[in-house]
């Protein structure tokens, strides 16, 4: 199933909360992907805090972005 990101707020802990196209709110943790490729990068706090909405996906100031279907099925329900 299919879910677009409608709205992103980063959290502590490198945890996200996320509005999807649907009006669910879930929270994706992003912590295992920190140590993978320019997913490191993202341990700069002030990074991680530039995500973003981009068409209906996530994306930081790094160009590292994760499509909304990972993100709808690997984030838990609030």
């Amino acid at each position: 199933m299919y879910i677009g990101v409608k709205k992103v707020k980063p959290l502590q802990n490198y945890e996200l909360l996320i509005t999807f196209e649907n009006e669910e709110e879930k929270i994706f943790d992003l912590k295992p992907y920190l140590n993978t490729g320019l997913f490191a990068d993202l341990k700069n706090e002030s990074l991680f805090k530039t995500v973003r909405v981009v068409l209906d996906s996530l994306e930081w100031n790094n160009g590292v972005d994760i499509c909304p279907e990972v993100l709808y099925s690997e984030s838990r329900n609030i």
